[in-house]
């Protein structure tokens, strides 16, 4: 098995697009590590460079010890699982695992053995003879998958494997291409745009915005402790509520509400007493926000006054829709399109018990002390 390094990689494409910008970035081995990020973002080239399918304009990528800038594909000892699959309609299953161990030449009593053993893994032994045309999406992925297991590569490459399949089947095949990872013990690094599939697959998630790395941490730690105002918007469903602020006297501001604070938030983040006085950046994560008759916080200074614009009743909570006269933050997602108005509009994740319908003058509640901040002039986390 083997680690993989990004030193102060560039790709930048003859018309001048510079796709990826000085990434460093260490893939431990046998980590599976998550890029996640817009369309766009350099996520997908960045895979492919370690591939050997794009070139690097500058930097050294490195495949254990030895760096791998001027070594053709297959003798990368990688495996590549795409989005389309990419299997041979004509070839049976069994052949279609097989397919780099015939081209290799490895003995056929070890071929076979290799197979089947794969097959048994991935829960294929039935399917064997069938065709790609015969089977499931959930099937043909697997497929896939097992073409890549058979090789016993150093690493694993996956390019939004899952973004063809069906809702069901992508909790499904998740937590199996998870499960498969952790018992092989095979350094992966998998692409998505998905951030859902990025926070419940990776050891550790590295978000990409224009060719930037901008944050590469656990999941807990990216959602609790997001480095800048994209990294918070960008990971967490439905995204974090981010508004214009200001901070006086300990009380702070959002639009027409006021809040005091209490002192355990600049005892959690010193430096925004510096911010008194001034305008900031407020984030308030959806499960903040609360039907007051089920939360136990009662202190009438951390609720405001609203509307209810739009309930979904998911099963196990409500994500409530309500309108807050305050300035939302456009985070910097291309595949977002923020409603940059005064009347923002924003989301909260409710008890299933809420009884709040469409069209409810009530009030909601706010967990002050889980709100984040944010520097406006550099857009950077205001935390030590």
């Amino acid at each position: 098995m083997a680690g993989v390094v990004f030193d102060h990689v560039d790709k930048v494409y003859p018309n001048g697009f510079q796709a990826i910008r000085d990434l460093n970035l260490e893939i431990a081995d046998r980590e599976l590590l998550v890029l996640v990020g817009p369309s766009g973002c350099g996520k997908s080239t960045a895979l492919r460079m370690v591939a050997g399918l794009e070139e690097i304009t500058s930097g050294e990528i490195r495949i254990g010890d030895g760096v791998v800038n001027e070594v053709a594909p297959k003798d990368r000892d990688i495996a590549m699982v795409f989005q389309n699959y990419a299997l041979y309609a004509h070839m049976s299953v069994y052949d279609n695992i097989g397919f780099a161990l015939k081209l290799a030449r490895v003995p056929k009593a070890e071929r076979d053995r290799r197979i089947r053993e794969t097959a048994r893994v991935l829960e294929l032994e039935e399917n064997l003879s069938r065709k790609p045309g015969q089977l499931s999406g959930g099937q043909r992925q697997r497929v896939a998958m097992g073409r890549a297991i058979v090789r016993e590569p150093s690493a694993f490459l996956m390019d939004e494997p899952l973004s063809n399949l069906d809702a069901k089947l992508r909790v499904q095949m998740r937590a199996e291409i998870a499960r498969l990872q952790r018992d092989l013990g095979v350094t992966t690094v998998f692409v998505t745009h998905d951030q859902v599939e990025a926070m419940t697959m990776g050891d550790r998630v590295a978000v990409l915005k224009d060719g930037v790395l901008q944050q590469v941490d656990t999941p807990r730690n990216l959602y609790d402790r997001p480095c800048n105002v994209f990294v918070a918007a960008f990971i967490g469903s439905p995204s974090m509520n981010l508004f214009q602020a200001a901070l006086d006297g300990g009380r702070l501001s959002v639009g027409a509400a006021g809040f005091d604070l209490p002192a355990s938030v600049f005892d959690a983040r010193p430096a925004l007493r510096s911010f008194d006085g001034a305008r900031v950046i407020v984030g308030i994560r959806p499960e903040d926000f609360q039907d007051p008759a089920f939360t136990t916080d009662d202190a009438s200074g951390s609720r405001l006054a609203t509307t209810i614009s739009l309930v979904e009743a998911l099963g196990s909570e409500l994500l409530v829709h309500f309108r807050l006269d305050a300035v939302p933050v456009d985070a910097g997602d291309p595949d977002r399109v923020e409603e940059l108005s005064r009347e923002a509009n924003t989301v909260g994740r409710f008890d299933p018990r809420s009884r709040v319908r469409v069209g409810d003058q009530t009030e909601v509640a706010v967990t002050l002390s889980n709100l984040h901040f944010f520097d406006p002039a550099t857009l950077d986390s205001i935390h030590r």
